[in-house]
């Protein structure tokens, strides 16, 4: 392997970590906080590579693509927050929460896929480069586009971070997620408080979406591979605390690209799976993971 060749590789492994970070921090921020997985994470980026797509549409160039991300944020916020008021929240009571949470998780997605199909139809698209062109760095072609897709992303996932640890409403979430009784005792509104986790993840899911639908095309059913990277990256890096799966997500992303320049992109998740067996087996709670619970 050239310097070059080495170079470029690693540079494709921070662009997938950059997507999965952002894609693994919506997930574990439900899971800390609610204690259930959401299968329909998959479909949130989906949509909201459609929603940037359709507004940034209406008026091509910066202008748009900022307004397609906006309106992306905005509606995936309310859209996981209804997912939660609707198929969450009537079972929070119920012992069985996980696995009720499963399916009912699971059938919201399969809905929205299907009024994904029915809206905006089968066919192929794409979202427009955040800034067109390339950039030469010793030797390697740098897209322009990715090389903004990794500031933006590092710069929304601190600002996650600061918003959980310094906001009001983030210390509250971060209470609940460590004892929701305690929670409710000091008069926190627990209620909300899960409404604003799952919206948070599902707004971080359209941001992901919107970046994947700029390098990739998109489809109704575009969210289902991604979701299954951001499973990986969450058991493989715990959910001990916020920096785990945003780590662990740059080593899955540098991993997966020197997989597939070794071993070819069919068997690259097969050795994420073996790797993430592997890590399991002698660290249950995730590389980067403690025995407790938290955002």
């Amino acid at each position: 392997m050239t310097l070059e060749t080495l170079l470029a590789v690693c540079v494709g492994g921070v662009v997938l970590g950059a997507l999965y970070a952002l894609m693994a921090t919506g997930l574990a921020v439900v899971w800390t906080t609610l204690g259930v997985f959401n299968f329909a994470h998959g479909a949130f980026i989906a949509v909201g590579a459609y929603v940037a797509w359709q507004v940034a549409a209406i008026e091509p160039g910066h202008a748009g693509l900022l307004a397609g991300a906006i309106a992306a944020i905005v509606c995936l916020f309310a859209l996981g927050a209804l997912f939660h008021r609707l198929l969450v929240k009537p079972f929070e009571r119920k012992a069985s929460l996980v696995l009720l949470s499963v399916a009912t998780t699971l059938a919201g997605a399969a809905i929205l896929e299907g009024t994904t199909n029915l809206v905006w139809g089968p066919r192929p698209k794409q979202i427009a480069p955040i800034i067109p062109g390339n950039i030469d760095w010793a030797g390697v072609a740098l897209s322009r586009n990715e090389l903004a897709m990794i500031i933006i992303s590092v710069v929304i996932l601190m600002a996650v971070g600061l918003f959980l640890s310094r906001s009001s409403v983030g210390r509250s979430m971060r209470a609940v997620a460590q004892n929701r009784e305690a929670a409710q005792l000091l008069g926190l509104d627990v209620g909300r408080l899960y409404a604003i986790a799952f919206g948070l993840s599902a707004a971080l899911a359209g941001v992901a979406g919107l970046f994947i639908g700029s390098i990739r095309f998109m489809s109704p059913t575009m969210g289902a591979e991604p979701l299954m990277k951001a499973l990986i990256v969450v058991i493989f890096g715990g959910v001990a605390r916020f920096t785990s799966p945003i780590l662990a997500a740059f080593v899955v992303g540098l991993m997966e690209a020197f997989a597939t320049y070794y071993v070819g992109l069919y068997w690259a998740p097969a050795v994420l799976f073996a790797l993430m067996i592997a890590v399991l087996v002698v660290k249950p709670e995730g590389l980067f993971g403690r025995h407790e619970r938290s955002v």
